[in-house]
């Protein structure tokens, strides 16, 4: 049973300590597919893929080397964060059911919690209570706020201590649909331009479906130093046409353009057909019209 997993760590600036969590995660039955880090955020995306047991061992390993290489009392970014390993989804990929993920969940977390004493929050789909399906809620407090907050009974972990582990925090770990994380430059330097449009854009303030947004200051990008950064949950429903037609539509009541995009990770091709569709108006553009695609499966015989 193939599955995805995208762990996100708080370490977006020094390569060293990327590269040495590349090579914890490194193992013969698991596909390193790709790193993506940001300076600003001073946090990176990895992605995996492979079968349970390994890509467990594959986590444990990376997660323990966060722990050896990031102190998250010395970290500064713009991006929320509780942990040094921060967030840990799984993902199902072809016909792996999601109960397979939420099973992957619960045992990654019981050793996260046993053998690297690390607090874990589980949620969306692995989540016990309806109260931690939103990773939002879950990860409410940051790391310099988590003792107290973790002190309250309706706070404790799933699994592992009742305290925060003193420079790795705690971890959220769960199982969920893929997502697209869509981040737009806006030609401002104004935060509160990008939080007004990140409010408008958000699902939960009454924007699109399925979009979660923050405002991020970028203050690398001199020209364009703030971001509407972009969580697509559900791109079924809100395409990432859809999200960039309304944050540009919001920017333009402030003065402000969008001057840039980015997909971080990776994204499904069916999101990449849908916006080649939504600006060239390609009506019944489908995926048999992408020339390696077809050809992958004329020669394999099946989807790639």
């Amino acid at each position: 049973m193939l599955v995805e997993c995208v762990p996100n760590f708080s370490e977006g600036r020094r390569p060293a300590v990327l590269q040495a969590l590349l090579d914890a995660a490194r193992k013969p039955r698991v596909q390193v597919l790709g790193l993506s880090a940001d300076p600003d955020h001073n946090r990176a995306v990895m992605t995996l893929a492979g079968e349970g047991p390994d890509l467990v061992e594959a986590l444990l390993d990376a997660a323990r080397t966060a722990l050896q290489l990031i102190d998250l009392r010395d970290h500064r970014g713009s991006h929320p964060r509780m942990g040094a390993v921060d967030v840990v989804p799984f993902v199902p990929i072809d016909e792996t059911p999601m109960a397979y993920c939420v099973e992957m969940a619960h045992h990654l977390g019981e050793q996260f919690g046993s053998e690297l004493g690390l607090p874990v929050y589980l949620y969306e789909r692995a989540a016990r209570s309806r109260a931690r399906v939103n990773l939002a809620r879950v990860r409410q407090a940051e790391f310099e706020e988590l003792a107290v907050w973790m002190a309250e009974p309706t706070h404790r972990p799933d699994y592992g201590p009742a305290v925060p582990h003193p420079t790795g925090g705690a971890v959220a770990v769960g199982a969920r649909p893929p997502l697209i994380a869509f981040n737009a430059w806006l030609s401002t330097r104004d935060p509160h331009v990008a939080e007004r449009v990140a409010r408008a854009v958000r699902g939960s303030s009454g924007g699109l479906v399925g979009v979660k947004a923050l405002a991020m200051k970028t203050p690398s990008r001199e020209e364009h130093p703030v971001q509407v950064s972009m969580n697509l949950v559900e791109y079924r429903r809100t395409s990432m046409p859809m999200a960039l037609e309304m944050v540009r539509r919001e920017a333009a009541r402030y003065g402000a353009q969008v001057v840039r995009t980015e997909v971080v990770g990776f994204l499904p091709l069916e999101a990449v057909l849908e916006s080649a569709r939504y600006y060239l108006q390609l009506t019944d553009f489908s995926a048999e019209q992408v020339l390696e695609r077809s050809f992958w499966v004329h020669r394999l015989g099946e989807e790639p």
